[in-house]
């Protein structure tokens, strides 16, 4: 009783064909293919564009340090 038979399915089928129509139905398989298409397309171009930027080393930018020669602010320390 739980899962559905031949004749459930094949019900299921008309219904749908009676409000769909053979050509919507037929539209909407074709726009989904698309869909995938794309999807697997986009896909591909993620993969290159990681694979691109692993094998391009990327360039260090150099930031001036302060002189070496600058030291700490001496404390006064006066003893009483």
């Amino acid at each position: 009783m739980g899962s559905f038979g031949i004749q459930h399915w094949l019900i299921v089928l008309v219904v749908v064909m009676l409000l769909f129509g053979r050509g919507r139905i037929s539209d909407v398989m074709g726009e989904f293919a698309k869909g995938i298409k794309s999807f697997k397309k986009g896909m591909a171009d993620d993969d290159q564009a990681a694979e691109a930027a692993k094998a391009a080393p990327r360039p260090v930018e150099h930031q001036p340090s302060e002189p070496a020669s600058v030291s700490p602010v001496a404390r006064d320390t006066k003893t009483g």
